[in-house]
């Protein structure tokens, strides 16, 4: 125990400025192996330091201490140990042992699932994501972990602060899968299909040598997202996809196929028969409450054909063309849709008639224009990362390496031929 004790007052003497943090380090790292041989004893030493002054070698106590099994009581005091720490931690000091910092986040994860708190995990991992990252543009190991805190305690408005943030830089591949994939699921829950699909889309187009579990799942959801939000699915990925998707996630997911397929034939007694012929695989997949929106949605989609067709329609015509039960019905998906902007319309009470209006929008107010002026910058600033970011893999060594050994050393073909005389 002496050298621990050495080892905290040590803590407290170089914590002070760079030069002393980086010979701190150093000290840490040799007793690492020390500090959790003695795991059990240094909760204590915690007492001692001051995890706003002394956060690198808190961390270091922290990760050793909690490096073992953890019963559910335990669990309740270490939760609010880390989450103190995560609070009053130096950004700086932590970045020097991001994998120390990584690790206890995570047990402190699996802490508040243990407790079945997950709400109490939310707050502490957005604010230990905004002090490992190094800007918004970078996706840490942290994201996934605190996009499924928020999933399990419905807390979807928070989680969308950090989905509405643009990605350019990713540690982990993993990382990133996970990432969509419940960003996807929290976009759903939201009830933001737009995003939704843009995140699984994400998912089944990423660069991938093997399939994994990840992709097949988003694949599931994605189709029946493509449903809700375009009233279509092509079966065919984009050819930027990985071949390993191309060939096998259609046929691991034939089911949902069939379904995007009954869908596309238009006739919603067909679809719910085939739905409740295969309730249970949906059930065990998880995504029986999105095949039920995928079937509402599908009422929604022949009301719009409607109003390409008709300027004024009674509900009890719309009941019969959509195969709805009756015009109290038919008035409640049209009032809906008028909410949510899905069509302009207006119902006359009295007669029961709906007429279909045009888009009042005529994209000149200030409001407008502000929202396209705000797009534009956004595409102009993407725009200059991308061929920042091609400049870079262009002269990326490796890079440079394998498109070397892919591409033909030369081909006669594409030389031009060279004359046989030149006329001076």
């Amino acid at each position: 125990m002496n050298s621990v004790e050495g080892l905290v007052t040590q803590i407290q003497g170089l914590s002070s400025n760079a030069s002393d943090v980086s010979s701190l380090q150093n000290l840490l790292k040799q007793a690492d192996d020390a500090l959790h041989a003695e795991s059990t004893r240094l909760l204590p030493f915690l007492d001692q330091l001051d995890a706003s002054k002394h956060s690198l070698g808190y961390l270091f106590f922290l990760e050793a201490c909690t490096a073992g099994p953890v019963t559910k009581e335990q669990a309740s005091s270490f939760v609010l140990i880390i989450a103190r720490f995560i609070s009053s931690c130096v950004s700086e000091q932590i970045r020097l042992a991001p994998d120390k910092f990584i690790s206890v986040c995570k047990r402190f994860k699996d802490q508040v699932l243990l407790l079945e708190e997950p709400l109490r995990g939310v707050a502490p991992l957005l604010t230990a994501i905004r002090k490992l990252q190094s800007s918004t543009e970078h996706l840490t190991t942290l994201h996934p972990e605190f996009l499924l805190l928020c999933l399990l305690a419905k807390c979807y408005k928070t989680a969308l602060s950090i989905l509405e943030e643009d990605i350019f830089e990713v540690d982990q591949p993993r990382d990133l899968f996970l990432y969509c994939y419940y960003g996807g699921m929290i976009c759903i829950g939201h009830k933001h299909f737009r995003k939704a699909w843009e995140l699984l889309h994400n998912v089944v187009t990423a660069p991938m040598s093997t399939l994994n579990a990840i992709a097949v799942e988003a694949y599931r959801k994605y189709i029946l997202v493509s449903l809700i939000h375009h009233g279509q699915f092509s079966t065919s990925l984009p050819k930027y996809a990985s071949s390993v998707a191309q060939r096998n996630l259609k046929n691991l997911c034939q089911p949902y196929v069939e379904l995007a397929n009954s869908f596309g034939n238009g006739k919603i007694a067909d679809l719910e028969t085939y739905v409740q012929a295969n309730k249970e695989k949906f059930e065990s997949d998880n995504n029986l409450g999105l095949v039920k929106q995928v079937v509402s949605s599908m009422y929604k989609r022949n009301i719009q054909r409607l109003t390409q067709t008709y300027l004024t329609l009674s509900l009890q015509d719309i009941a019969n063309t959509v195969q709805l039960k009756g015009p109290k019905e038919a008035e409640m998906h049209v009032l809906q849709m008028i909410q949510d902007g899905e069509i302009y319309a207006t119902i006359n009470q009295k007669d029961g008639m709906v007429r279909f209006l045009e888009d009042p929008e005529q994209y000149k107010t200030c409001e407008m224009i502000e929202r396209i002026d705000s797009s534009i910058q956004r595409l102009m600033s993407l725009s200059k990362k991308l061929t920042v970011m091609d400049e870079l893999m262009s002269c990326d060594p490796l890079y440079l390496a394998r498109a070397g050994r892919e591409r033909q050393r030369f081909d006669f073909d594409d030389f031009d031929p060279v004359p046989q005389r030149f006329n001076i």
